[in-house]
């Protein structure tokens, strides 16, 4: 079986990988084992470059048979981060994350060598989870059980050409317009019904990016672990 250590930002991404991903993946004969960044009972957060680091030193050196990767937001991201001020600077969304996570992967090889790094697949959320949730706002709106909410939620979408291209801000990050429309919106126990509501099926069919993760994570194989 392949394992894939999985470095969340927050409790959110945590337990999107556990309800709704680790199951799908486990039919696959690979096994997902999230992390909050940091050390245990951390509840995730403030993902700084050194916190990453040495989490992925972990597991990469720790646990030579498995892969690692990251499930990120780039809304929270600190300026200092790897690749971030250059990544703000790019027009569109897939260019922004290319070269946040080109600088990340170089900065992580210069550290930890590249032996390790073929194990690590880095991805970061372009702009924040809840945008995976626009995948279909009337089931977002049945998951969070504001059904009312789904013209409100549709129009949101309407205006981006993805799910994964809703901004980011303070005020237009896609869990600031759910929180503007539902101030009860928590977001990883909400986020996680929601997800499950949609299904990943769609989600993976509405965000390009996301889908190209996980297609990714399931082309790895077993002798590529073994042989690192």
């Amino acid at each position: 079986m392949i394992r894939i250590h999985v470095i969340c930002e927050g409790q959110t991404e945590e337990m999107f990988v556990n309800e709704v991903l680790a199951e799908a993946f486990l039919s696959k004969n690979i096994f997902l084992v999230p992390a909050l960044i940091g050390k245990p009972g951390h509840k995730g957060g403030n993902f700084k470059f050194e916190r990453l680091l040495t989490d992925v030193r972990a597991r990469l050196l720790d646990d030579r048979t498995a892969y690692c990767t990251t499930f990120f937001d780039f809304y929270g991201l600190p300026e200092d981060f790897p690749g971030k001020e250059e990544a703000k600077a790019k027009v569109g969304m897939p260019k922004k994350a290319d070269c946040l996570l080109a600088a990340l992967t170089e900065r992580l090889q210069a550290r930890l060598g590249e032996d390790p790094l073929r194990r690590f697949i880095p991805y970061v959320q372009m702009y924040e989870f809840e945008g995976l949730l626009f995948s279909h706002p009337e089931k977002l709106a049945q998951g969070i059980n504001q059904a009312d909410l789904g013209g409100s939620l549709q129009k949101i979408r309407d205006a981006f050409d993805s799910p994964e291209e809703i901004n980011n801000s303070p005020i237009t990050a896609p869990s600031k317009r759910i929180e503007k429309l539902f101030s009860a919106y928590d977001k990883p126990i909400h986020g996680s019904l929601a997800a499950i509501e949609i299904g990943l099926d769609v989600i993976r069919q509405e965000c390009q990016r996301f889908d190209e993760w996980l297609k990714m994570l399931e082309a790895l194989q077993p002798k590529e672990a073994e042989c690192a």
